[in-house]
């Protein structure tokens, strides 16, 4: 039971509690509260500079072990690249077939949060596997989910490993539980349990270390490398030229100056660019929305928007030249028609002739010197007044066979001038 005391003073009667605990137990929570705070931000510190001294660390290490892991890599990707040509031979899998899987095991990378590098790695696992061994077309799928399965188990946390029930389930049943262990244990004796294959992110986060970190140069980097996953030309390309390609193409989409990197980082295949470029139009809807959104930068518009401009570049070049050919004028531009009378001119032909004018008369002493030789109706024209002058007991001159040439006169000829230099 409370206590209190009583006092009488100036002001009145004054009651106050003998023993104040309330007063001093909210005293005592705020003061809590506040050491409890700074003990929270004084470990927070700590741990923020732990990090930054394990990066730096790690960051040196390395550095200085920059070319071994290089060479290892290098070395790996060689010994883990599918080969096409075998992948081409296969009896019932077809590449029409490829889009539908990588869609599919898309959007379970998306469901389960899975690492970039997983599904890289997925698809490495089921090319090489595809390689190997004949696979059905109703076991397709069931690869692709035991390739997942396996990539998720080497290289991303433990909590986000899909369980064979959810793998089950996202096959709506079509696999019992069993079939996908089977599969696992198959699919890595065909591999010879060799799963460390390094894979296009892993180059890419080589090579964007050297540098500031542009996230959205790295996320069109991955977008671009996983719109090559979809075709067949690509399947064969190693993971570092895939990867210095891509970032190439994407520094050049989004405008980006390369920065200086050291040879390796800089070099890549301009084939491969090529190549690359001529598949963005229609990358897979499933790879749009992934990037489309705010998450990835929306590195799917930027692109869009990109290729859009091309494409009008491209019209505008195309017009261009027609619209220079219709105004050019007539005198300059030959119609096609024309060419045909040039080439029966440059044919030898007979030539046609034409009957002389009316009032053309014969000389009196020879054959007139027309501009064409005289045909047959000239020479009946001449026997029709021979007859005549005979009937009429005329003489007739016989015609002289040459042109005549005219009499001297007294009239003096005009010579031409002489010019004297």
């Amino acid at each position: 039971m409370a206590q209190y005391s009583a006092s009488l003073g100036n002001g009145g009667l004054t009651v106050r509690p003998v023993n104040d605990h309330f007063f001093e137990a909210e005293n005592d929570r705020d003061t809590s509260f506040v050491r409890n705070q700074k003990t929270r931000e004084a470990q927070r510190y700590a741990a923020e500079q732990l990090q930054i001294m394990a990066d730096e660390m790690s960051r040196a290490t390395a550095d200085e072990y920059q070319e071994d892991i290089l060479d290892h890599m290098e070395r790996m990707e060689q010994e883990t690249i599918p080969d096409v040509d075998s992948i081409d031979i296969q009896t019932e899998i077809q590449w029409f077939m490829r889009p539908y899987l990588l869609d599919f095991l898309i959007e379970a990378h998306i469901a389960f949060q899975l690492l970039p590098e997983t599904l890289f790695l997925t698809v490495n696992l089921l090319d090489r596997y595809c390689s190997k061994r004949v696979v059905f077309k109703r076991h397709y799928q069931l690869v692709g989910c035991a390739a997942m399965l396996i990539a998720a188990k080497y290289g991303d946390k433990k909590d986000r490993v899909p369980t064979i029930r959810e793998l089950q389930s996202m096959c709506c049943g079509l696999y019992e539980e069993d079939m996908f262990v089977q599969m696992e244990r198959h699919v890595l004796q065909t591999l010879n349990w060799i799963i460390g294959h390094p894979t296009i992110d892993n180059f890419l986060q080589m090579i964007l270390s050297e540098v500031s970190y542009d996230p959205e140069v790295e996320y069109m980097a991955l977008y671009l490398s996983e719109i090559a996953m979809f075709h067949k030309d690509f399947v064969s390309t190693l993971p570092s030229v895939m990867a210095r390609s891509s970032l190439a193409l994407a520094r050049h989409i989004l405008g980006r100056t390369p920065p200086a990197q050291s040879e390796w980082a800089m070099s890549y295949d301009t084939t491969t660019i090529v190549l690359l470029s001529q598949h963005l139009h229609r990358p897979s809807q499933v790879l749009v929305r992934k990037y489309s959104s705010a998450h990835y930068g929306m590195v799917a518009v930027t692109l869009e928007d990109f290729m859009t401009k091309q494409a009008a570049v491209a019209r505008r070049h195309t017009i261009a030249p027609r619209v220079r050919q219709m105004a050019c004028p007539p005198s300059i531009q030959e119609p096609e028609n024309t060419l045909a009378p040039q080439a029966q001119q440059l044919t030898p032909m007979t030539p046609q002739k034409t009957a002389p004018p009316p009032q053309t008369k014969p000389m009196p002493h020879g054959y007139p010197t027309p501009p064409e030789t005289p045909n047959e109706d000239y020479f009946e024209h001449q026997a029709m007044l021979a007859a005549k002058a005979a009937a009429s007991g005329q003489a007739v001159a016989a015609p002289n066979p040459t042109t005549p040439m005219p009499t001297p006169t007294s009239v003096p000829v005009p010579q031409p001038p002489v010019f004297q230099f």
